[in-house]
């Protein structure tokens, strides 16, 4: 009898213990899963090469400033990015514990911030450095517009469906608005404008300001000179002298300085200026010169809103 008890009883002490080395192999599966996931890489085509870029990062360093919108619409957070985010309106209550690089050039703060992938231009002075620290993709910012950039980080990062979901809601939204939009301004032309001291910017389709959502969204007519010198010429954007303004002056004008630092005096106390019939009928609106920088998903919601409020009910 006591025999058979204990054969019962070391019957059951193996079961348990097989349970339990069943359970540690199974978290340990579980848990060398997770592992290879964060650091399972993908070979991806940038500008700068053929790299190794991990599938799914977990600190972004931007040094490309007018992306940040793009990560956060793909539910990625960025480690660190450019002055210039933290002053974009639009991206108020967004940039809670991201590190503000300044300029983007010091090797030490992006280092600092130990990425796993970099973002940067192709521009950017010193690409080299940046790729001794972490992955890094340059890009070229005028080789795609903001939607197909979209979905290059979406293909980039492993959030696709993030990214179609946003396209999809956008091209909603503009189909709402776009009948409205026409209808207001009809054939008048809008300009999208920003003075220096020096000289005046206007801008087309694919350089911010804008300017995707006036032209390429809503199908308005730009300036004749606007759209040979900015749209037409495929260069985004032209520069011209204060006596010129009344060439590239539209019926309606999206305005602002160029910077914060330079209020566009000289161009906007001009007589030419006070001459223009949009500055007569009201017809000139002042833009934020750094959320209207941007071209990202949550920079352009807010200038469609922006937009949109000024040419529909505009009277």
């Amino acid at each position: 009898m006591f025999n058979k008890k204990k054969s019962l009883l070391t019957m059951i002490l193996l079961v348990a213990f097989a349970a339990v080395l069943s359970a540690c192999s199974n978290g340990s599966d579980k848990q060398e899963s997770k592992e290879n996931k964060k650091s399972e890489m993908i070979t991806y085509k940038a500008e700068n090469g053929i790299i190794k870029i991990p599938k799914h990062p977990k600190r972004v360093v931007l040094v490309a400033d007018s992306y940040y919108g793009d990560f956060l619409t793909l539910g990625i957070k960025p480690a660190g990015a450019p002055d210039n985010v933290f002053n974009n309106p639009f991206y108020k209550g967004k940039t809670k514990g991201v590190a503000n690089l300044g300029d983007g050039t010091s090797i030490e703060k992006i280092l600092a911030l130990n990425p796993d992938l970099i973002i940067a231009w192709t521009t950017y002075p010193a690409i080299d450095k940046l790729e001794k620290i972490a992955p890094t993709v340059a890009i070229d910012y005028s080789k795609l517009n903001s939607k197909d950039q979209l979905k290059e980080f979406g293909k980039m990062t492993g959030t696709e469906k993030k990214a179609e979901k946003w396209l999809s809601d956008w091209d909603k939204k503009i189909a709402e608005y776009k009948p409205q939009v026409q209808k207001a301004v009809g054939n008048k032309t809008v300009a999208l404008i920003q003075p220096t001291a020096k000289e005046i910017n206007a801008f087309g389709a694919t350089f911010g300001r804008g300017g995707e959502i006036i032209y390429t969204e809503f199908g308005l007519k730009a300036p004749a000179a606007i759209q040979r010198d900015a749209i037409d010429s495929k260069t985004g954007y032209a520069q011209y002298s204060l006596e010129k303004i009344p060439e590239i002056a539209g019926d309606y004008i999206f305005t602002s300085p160029w910077s914060v630092d330079d209020n566009g005096s000289k161009t906007y106390n001009s007589k030419v200026w006070k001459d223009l019939d949009a500055v007569k009928n009201d017809r000139v609106f002042e833009i934020d010169p750094i959320g209207f920088y941007f071209n990202d998903p949550i920079s352009q919601e807010g200038q469609l809103k922006f937009i949109t409020d000024k040419l529909i009910h505009h009277k």
